[in-house]
């Protein structure tokens, strides 16, 4: 990257979101990879949570309807918590970032060349020269000072604010869409084989996550789909024994 002022113009639009040292922030890409990451977490809690508590009760009893109402009430009441956490989590982000937003703006329109300078100051750190990061920091202050502030301080972006309620939204239905697998299959399955059929089907789902979750991350896809699988058996497999040794114990 050249330092003449005369390559400021191009530098101005080059500078990236929080500094060259973070090329994609900022970017729908990013977050679209960043809520992904979120669903596909949120599918895995469903299918474990659910698949753990099937599991527990079919180990208790060969009956059917216990064995449903639980799983109705994991699925409903996990999916509701799902939700709330999220929302109550994304609130606090949401309200921190609108505030210091607002400070942002603040702190603009009390001394905006105090905040000129400290741009300037941001971009030198950065590694440019005196002249270029005066010049990258006065057009991109005329161009949109409260969005060229908030990238280089606080690597963020005024249109960034996530809505709870949509983070809420996706979390119920992450978490729903991979609790009815389990949910479906111990219900569905002939009761002879449910057991053995929901730990498979509850296996290769958690893998599928699990590389999914890996790929999205740019991680090594498969520690991370061990790491869930063999996580995932040992729940099944405790729930099922607690459940078969409190079926012969209550009996």
């Amino acid at each position: 990257m050249s330092h003449t002022s005369e390559q400021s113009s191009s530098l101005a639009d080059q500078v990236p979101p929080g500094g060259p040292d973070e090329p994609h922030a900022g970017g729908g890409l990013h977050e679209r990879l960043n809520w992904l990451r979120a669903g596909v977490l949120g599918a895995n809690d469903g299918i474990v949570s659910v698949a753990a508590t099937v599991v527990g009760v079919a180990g208790a009893t060969t009956a059917v309807a216990p064995v449903a109402i639980a799983g109705v009430a994991a699925v409903v009441g996990g999916a509701v918590s799902m939700a709330l956490g999220e929302y109550v989590s994304v609130s606090s982000s949401s309200d921190s970032q609108k505030a210091l937003i607002a400070k942002e703006r603040r702190e603009l329109a009390e001394d905006p060349e105090g905040e000129l300078e400290e741009l300037v100051g941001l971009y030198e750190a950065e590694g440019l020269s005196r002249a270029t990061a005066e010049n990258v920091a006065r057009e991109l202050t005329e161009k949109d000072a409260l969005k060229a502030h908030l990238r280089a301080e606080l690597g963020m972006d005024e249109t960034g604010v996530v809505s709870p309620w949509s983070a809420a939204g996706a979390s119920f239905v992450a978490f729903l869409l991979g609790a009815l697998l389990p949910f479906l299959t111990i219900i569905l399955a002939p009761v002879d084989i449910r057991v053995a059929l929901t730990f498979v089907t509850t296996l290769v789902a958690l893998a599928v996550t699990g590389y999914a979750g890996a790929w999205l991350g740019g991680a090594p896809p498969v520690r991370a789909m061990l790491r869930v699988v063999i996580g995932g058996a040992l729940a099944l497999a405790l729930t099922f024994a607690v459940g078969a040794w409190l079926g012969t114990t209550v009996a």
